[in-house]
């Protein structure tokens, strides 16, 4: 087996090579048979014969070759036949591409195809008669059908042999266009009377190894004269017609004139020689010479026909002529998109020129019809660049984004240059892999939210949520709070996340009066890698419930010490002040508005009570018949929902003395002393109080006069030093609470130790049901009042643009 290899080479990344491999196989070889190593001539492993995903195409539609991807070896699958292939070209040549992966390459094969002796000669005809006037001259020559071998140089037709015979002999004429026609030559006359016909055998041999050869039969019959053969205008008729003309369409008229008379002048034309396509595709008219198409022709299947037409008249004498019939090409066949390689999906942070795609671009056609030009069809972030001839790489021009566009339907158009011109589309359909590249986003940077106290623990109280763009596990979101301590305490004691839903969740239950706000943060974690994250702030208002009763701090009832005696002098007037009870209340807002009243009073009512003061007056002047020991029970009673109260006990006794009542109040074991003890702090505490206010008043509007230019300075002054100055009942209270609807937006501060009031603002649209009473108000203005212990009222104002969530 004979093959040898014309290999040249030079490699580059992800492009095609314009150098090719070149092979050369003799036809019809075994199938199996091996024509070449393409790995050893490529410089590959055998090994990456598999990972590099080595195929092999031609851009025939019958495959005859492949590659053994164990070995590298180029092998024949199928039977290959030169002359069906190539015809009569000197050169036949079969080109094959081989496309490898990792990086992409693509190689181009030209395999030679050489001849064999595979074919003998043999003629148009079995028997060709011939008739021959019995007074034919000896040295007439009559034109034979010559053989044909379509084998190529040594191994086609090179000889003639003529049977032996006493007549004839065997000559040889040249064509105009090279082609050699075996002759019948007459040798002797011939006497139709002692033998009419001659049967010669005449044989064509080749020059292959070993010599093929084959014959036809000569029958020669001979007539009485005619001595003048048909003759064509020209040896040789070339004919031009395009491949779209239709069946019937008039290709050539043959014309042959005879100088004869009668029916020695009668002409009949027929194909001496022809191939089976040619006679497929055409006819020919006996009569009139007329050579019509009956079958659609193909510029791509055979670009030329050749024939010969013999002019046959009445005497038997025969003329002929050659007929080559050119197909022209037209614009039939839209070029063909074939795509190579694909890579999907490819990752959205690919950067700029990342190879997408290897696309193969054919066209049947030739000359302009067969140039193509290949782009993609709309906006894409992609573009096409020629690698090799009828070879494009698709790229990326610029950074893909997945959360813009996760998929491509790229349209490639490929049009020729034909008039008028066929195009086709074929569409690559790309996916755009996620990367971590977005952070989650939370609905707000800040949550508030309120929650009622004495809530359940355990119980959901809110719910935070977080999204993230990306997909799949790049936007799995875990949420956390981040460790976090209030007072020393973790914040896990007091809530706690679903780390999948957001909720948040009241770890125990929550008391307004330790703790008045929550705050922490909530950190949201993809699962990306790397993780990314965002956090958001989360504040939780504490709202009061109204679940501590007044107390009071004067009378105190914590001991067991009797109830309270108050002297009360026989010339008091109505209007009196015997004394003022105190209480206080550990709520706040309106749960901390306090009105005292009298649950049992002697008859006649001798005493009133401030209903928000607390002071005891007289309601009347006193008789010398009313009664000298009284005693009332007083209710303190706040203003939540429902109200709680608290009762004490106070005893009056009316002397005209206090010496004598001393013994009375002196009965009460204890109470003198505390009463003197009392009145004795009282008196120094008011005097203390009353001076430094009103130096420091004195002072501070000094200061302000000197800075301020509006009227307005010492009003300003004052509410900024003493805000709980602006604040009184409104004027229709009058059981402790305001009149609905009024709405405040407030929380409660963390620190207990601010204990200043903040100036409250209306907000709109607020459910009455769930506002906050707050207590605004100032007990009267009698003295005593300097004289309650510091009670805890404290209040802040949240910010006003965030929302107000009250979880009960």
């Amino acid at each position: 087996m004979a093959w040898q290899v014309i290999f040249f080479f030079f490699p580059f990344l992800c492009k095609a090579v314009s150098d090719q491999l070149q092979y050369s196989v003799y036809e019809e070889m075994k199938k199996g048979s091996i024509i070449g190593n393409v790995a050893n001539d490529l410089g590959m492993d055998n090994t990456e014969l598999f990972l590099r995903k080595l195929q092999i195409s031609s851009q025939t539609e019958k495959q005859y070759f492949n590659i053994n991807l164990e070995n590298g070896n180029l092998i024949v699958i199928d039977r290959i036949d030169r002359e069906a292939m190539c015809g009569r070209k000197q050169k036949c040549f079969l080109k094959l591409e081989i496309l490898v992966e990792n990086p992409v390459n693509i190689f181009h094969i030209k395999v030679e195809i050489q001849d064999i002796n595979d074919n003998p000669p043999h003629f148009s005809k079995d028997v060709f008669d011939i008739e021959i006037s019995e007074f034919a001259s000896p040295g007439t020559h009559f034109i034979l059908g010559n053989a044909q071998d379509p084998d190529l140089g040594i191994n086609s037709l090179q000889s003639y042999k003529l049977s032996s015979n006493l007549h004839f002999t065997l000559g040889e004429r040249t064509s105009t266009d090279g082609i050699k026609y075996p002759e019948l030559v007459l040798e002797k006359p011939l006497d139709r009377e002692e033998q009419s016909i001659y049967n010669l055998i005449l044989t064509a041999y080749d020059g292959g190894t070993p010599v093929k050869s084959g014959t036809a039969q000569i029958r020669v019959i001979v007539h009485d004269v005619n001595d003048h053969f048909p003759a064509f205008s020209q040896d040789k008729y070339q004919v031009t017609v395009n491949e779209n003309v239709p069946n019937g369409f008039l290709v050539l008229q043959l014309n042959a004139t005879d100088e004869d008379e009668g029916s020695n002048a009668e002409i009949t034309y027929s194909f001496s020689h022809i191939a089976k396509d040619a006679m497929e595709t055409f006819t020919l008219d006996s009569k009139s010479g007329v050579i019509r198409i009956k079958k659609e022709l193909d510029f791509e299947v055979t670009k030329v026909y050749e024939m010969m037409v013999e002019a046959k008249d009445g005497g038997g004498l025969v003329g002929h002529c050659t007929i080559s019939i050119e197909i022209i090409d037209i614009n039939d066949n839209a070029p063909k998109i074939i795509l190579k390689s694909l890579t999907t999906p490819i990752p959205e942070d690919s950067l700029p020129g990342t190879l997408v795609a290897i696309i193969n671009v054919q066209d049947l056609d030739s000359g302009k019809n067969g140039e193509v030009i290949c782009q993609i069809f709309g906006k894409f972030p992609f573009k096409l660049l020629s690698s090799s001839v009828g070879y494009y790489k698709l790229v990326t021009t610029e950074t893909l984004d997945r959360e813009t566009t996760s998929d491509y339907n790229i349209i490639i158009k490929a049009e020729d240059e034909g008039s008028p011109p066929l195009y086709s589309n074929k569409t690559i359909q790309l996916t755009i892999s996620d990367i971590n590249d977005n952070l989650p986003v939370f609905d707000k940077t800040n949550y508030v939210f309120y929650v009622m106290e004495n809530n359940l623990a355990g119980t959901s109280i809110y719910r935070v949520h977080a999204s993230d763009l990306d997909t799949n596990e790049n936007a799995r979101i875990i949420l956390s709070i981040l460790n976090k301590d209030i007072e020393n305490i973790p914040i896990s004691s007091y809530a706690s996340i679903n780390s999948a839903t957001g909720i948040i969740y009241a770890q125990r239950s929550f008391d307004y009066e330790q703790v008045r706000e929550i705050k922490f943060q909530v950190i949201a974690k993809d699962s990306g890698s790397p993780p990314l994250s965002s956090n958001a702030t989360v504040r939780i208002c504490i709202m009061d419930r109204n679940d501590n009763a007044p107390k009071f701090l004067y009378p105190s009832t914590d001991t067991d010490e009797p109830a309270l005696v108050e002297f009360i002098p026989h010339t008091s007037e109505k209007g009196y002040l015997i004394t003022k009870v105190i209480a206080v209340d550990a709520d706040s807002g309106h749960n901390a508005w306090l009105s005292y009243h009298f649950l049992q009073i002697s008859e006649p009512v001798s005493f009133i009570i401030g209903q928000h003061t607390g002071e005891i007056r007289l309601a009347r002047s006193l008789h010398d018949t009313d009664s000298l020991r009284q005693k009332v029970v007083v209710m303190v009673k706040d203003n939540g929902e429902p109200p709680l109260s608290a009762t004490v006990t106070v005893k009056f006794v009316i002397g005209e003395t206090y010496q004598q009542v001393l013994p009375e109040i002196s009965s009460q074991p204890g109470n003198l002393e505390t009463q003197s003890n009392v009145t004795f702090f009282l008196v120094i505490s008011i005097a203390v109080i009353s001076f430094l206010f009103i130096v420091i008043v004195i002072a501070t509007v000094i200061s302000k006069l000197k800075k301020a230019s509006n009227p307005t300075a010492f009003s300003t002054l004052t509410r900024d030093l003493f805000p709980q100055v602006g604040l009184r009942y409104p004027s229709q209270f009058s059981d402790g609470t305001l009149p609905l609807p009024y709405s405040y937006n407030v929380c409660v501060a963390l620190d207990s130790s601010q204990n200043e009031f903040a100036h409250l603002k209306p907000i709109q649209n607020v459910p009455t049901d769930n506002l906050i009473d707050t207590d605004d108000s100032v007990p009267g203005n009698d003295p005593l009042s300097n004289h309650l212990p510091s009670v805890n009222l404290t209040e802040v104002r949240c910010n006003s643009n965030e929302n107000m969530n009250i979880v009960p």
